[in-house]
């Protein structure tokens, strides 16, 4: 048994989880890992972050603060800030997509998702939490020119196309500031919520993936939520949740498009970048297999007439050889 092995299961004793049998649970993106716990008819899930590569207390702090305002984030039974493991509610195995997948009610999922954002705008915001102001949303974007666009050129992008880069995005980023900032919980879509049916209102949503919340632009995890990097929604249903939002928060219909489709190429040039580090840097290639998916709606967004800037430089640097799913075939480097 490693050092590490040694130090969970002490951890594991001193929580009074000593013996119980330990399942994994689905790998995540970051360097956390995940198990499930069985002991004496109870369940308990814990959570694996070595503190070289993750820290902890995020996650601690968002999640005391959700569930202050009453939303269903995973109780922590114990936590080993140092050691970087955390002994949590488990919330079970009613994962949005696989309700989805086992055919759910969408529009009820979604409705009730969206009516947690909605809820969300108007709560009190935590302390101490970061701005997702535009120099983060820039560097997220960077992702792009400093992974994806190497890995499919074959050598690092060009200082002056890195400044027109930048330079389209800071005159377009101002316009996705519509509404009231709010808590930002960054990854908020199927694979990451909970359905919880015997719970009621907005609790029935659990809330798996936190830790990196911001205080930032009202509309981006509802983005988020409809353009999913990983799963279709019919279009009538994306356009009925975003009116449902935008109806329940009271914000003005053309402006918050706007803010749509400006936080909506945001987010998918970003996801490309990250997608393509996941595979270079970390030897994750399945996320490989969602890119052609994510560049169909980065495209989408970059018809929006106020992204022009940004088309422009996409049409000039990235020909189409280089996009959609030109990387999907590739292998994860040995």
């Amino acid at each position: 048994m490693g050092d590490r092995a040694a130090h969970i299961e002490g951890f594991l004793a001193r929580a009074g989880w000593s013996g119980a049998t330990r399942e994994p649970l689905a790998e995540d993106a970051s360097f956390r890992r995940y198990e499930r716990l069985r002991r004496d008819r109870r369940s308990a899930v814990l959570m694996d972050a070595p503190p070289s590569r993750e820290d902890v207390r995020p996650f601690i702090a968002i999640g005391r603060h959700l569930r202050f305002l009453g939303y269903s984030a995973p109780e922590v039974y114990a936590a080993d800030v140092e050691l970087g493991a955390l002994l949590l509610e488990d919330l079970g195995d009613d994962l949005f997509a696989r309700v989805l997948d086992a055919g759910g009610d969408a529009r009820k999922l979604y409705a009730h998702a969206v009516d947690l954002l909605i809820d969300l705008q108007r709560r009190e915001l935590p302390k101490d939490v970061a701005r997702y102001d535009v120099p983060t949303l820039l560097d997220e974007a960077a992702l792009f020119v400093d992974w994806y666009l190497p890995a499919v050129g074959g050598t690092a992008v060009a200082r002056s196309a890195r400044e027109s880069f930048f330079a389209a995005w800071r005159e377009v980023l101002p316009l996705a500031g519509e509404g009231v900032p709010v808590l930002v919980l960054r990854d908020y879509h199927v694979d990451n919520l909970m359905w919880l049916e015997r719970r009621d209102g907005t609790s029935r949503v659990g809330l798996l993936d936190f830790q990196d919340a911001l205080i930032g632009p009202c509309l981006y995890d509802l983005v988020s939520l409809l353009k999913d990097a990983r799963r279709g929604l019919p279009p009538v249903l994306v356009e009925e949740m975003f009116d449902r939002f935008v109806e329940g928060v009271g914000l003005d219909a053309t402006d918050t498009r706007t803010a749509r489709a400006v936080l909506g190429a945001q987010r998918n040039t970003k996801i490309i970048g990250i997608f393509t580090r996941l595979w270079r840097r970390d030897g994750k290639s399945d996320y490989l297999a969602y890119i052609p998916r994510v560049w169909g709606l980065l495209e989408g967004d970059l018809e929006y007439p106020v992204l022009n800037p940004l088309r422009v430089w996409f049409d000039r640097h990235v020909p189409s050889r280089l996009r959609g799913s030109y990387i999907a075939g590739s292998v994860a480097p040995s």
